[in-house]
């Protein structure tokens, strides 16, 4: 019998909304903090299976989530892909060469780093009930693109949006090499046990909507379509965060069988905009959790409100924050649970 989030995904609405957070396996958790502080580096832990999978079961054991996310990032793509990577403390990902310095055929793709994240999958499943769901999940092409040529985030992904102006050819070339990666990346991971995937598009906000339509929706749907295609009873959830009035046409397009909706979304709006009876996932602010106070079940009890009448996985509208306290999530889950 499939748990409350799978059955969620697939289109069956439960009486008590599902949960998992994005980020839910990180630096808010204690236990996550000694772990990573006894292991190392951030990717040290994603490259070692075991202690990535008792990363992802953590928040699984401390809260009862409905689903187990993958400890990982998305920037493992380009990594297998041949480009450079490090995490440095306080400034977040760093990737080299760029791809404004050389080209993508320059790199030597080493696919063995996907070997690692399938065994984390294979781990955690096997340490998980069968009621929750083993999720995993890639970055979506632009998003992931927007780093590669960069080299690092930015606010404005201005860099990667004057290329797809100046040489549309050349940013095709790129999400085109991502779309076949991610989509291998993807299938090995359903192979080992995942049973639900996420594409973040984390900068999906940023792009103009003939832009959004090219470099959002075009390579979602590609990704979407080839899982289909191998896996075709794996719901795809997507997540173009910042997608704005743009998200009903994200969510016919792509063909993902769930919408994840960003804390920015007025949950009524999402709820009479976007196709019926198409599952949504959202979309609590994560700052008013690591707030608290009386405006977070207040909050609460507005998005259920929304969903009422169709399939819905209770979510934040993006990762957890560090400073979260571990008491303020427990509120969230006694305001859905009771």
């Amino acid at each position: 019998m499939p748990g409350p989030l799978l059955e969620t995904l697939k289109g069956h609405r439960q009486e008590t909304a599902p949960i998992w957070l994005m980020r839910q396996a990180g630096r808010y958790l204690p236990e996550y903090r000694e772990l990573r502080a006894e292991k190392g580096g951030f990717l040290e832990l994603v490259y070692d299976s075991e202690a990535a999978a008792e990363i992802t079961v953590q928040p699984i054991k401390r809260f009862g989530f409905d689903g187990a996310i993958l400890f990982s990032d998305i920037l493992i793509v380009p990594h297998a892909m041949g480009q450079g990577l490090e995490f440095l403390a306080g400034e977040g990902p760093k990737l080299s060469p760029t791809l404004l310095e050389t080209e993508l055929h320059s790199f030597t793709p080493t696919f063995e780093r996907f070997d690692p994240v399938y065994e984390t999958v294979r781990r955690t499943r096997a340490q998980i009930s069968d009621q929750v769901t083993m999720l995993g999940f890639v970055g979506s092409p632009w998003t992931v693109a927007t780093y590669m040529i960069a080299g690092e985030g930015s606010k404005d992904q201005g860099k990667a949006r004057l290329l797809a102006y100046q040489d549309p050819q050349r940013m095709q070339a790129i999400c085109d090499a991502i779309i076949e990666v991610s989509v291998e990346y993807l299938r090995g991971q359903i192979d080992a046990g995942a049973e639900a995937v996420q594409l973040f598009d984390s900068w999906a906000g940023s792009l103009a909507p003939d832009q959004f339509e090219r470099w959002v929706i075009a390579p979602n749907a590609k990704i979407t379509a080839a899982i289909k295609q191998s896996h075709p009873d794996t719901p795809v959830i997507g997540f173009p965060k910042g997608a704005g009035e743009k998200l009903p046409s994200y969510a016919r397009e792509t063909g993902v069988d769930a919408v994840g909706l960003d804390e920015s979304l007025d949950p009524a709006w999402a709820n009479a905009a976007l196709p019926e009876g198409m599952p949504v996932q959202g979309n609590l602010d994560p700052l008013l959790v690591e707030a608290g106070g009386d405006a977070l079940p207040k909050r609460i009890q507005t998005v259920l409100e929304a969903f009422e009448d169709r399939p819905h996985v209770f979510n934040l509208g993006h990762g957890i924050g560090q400073f979260t306290p571990i008491e303020h999530v427990e509120t969230l889950l006694k305001a859905l649970r009771g």
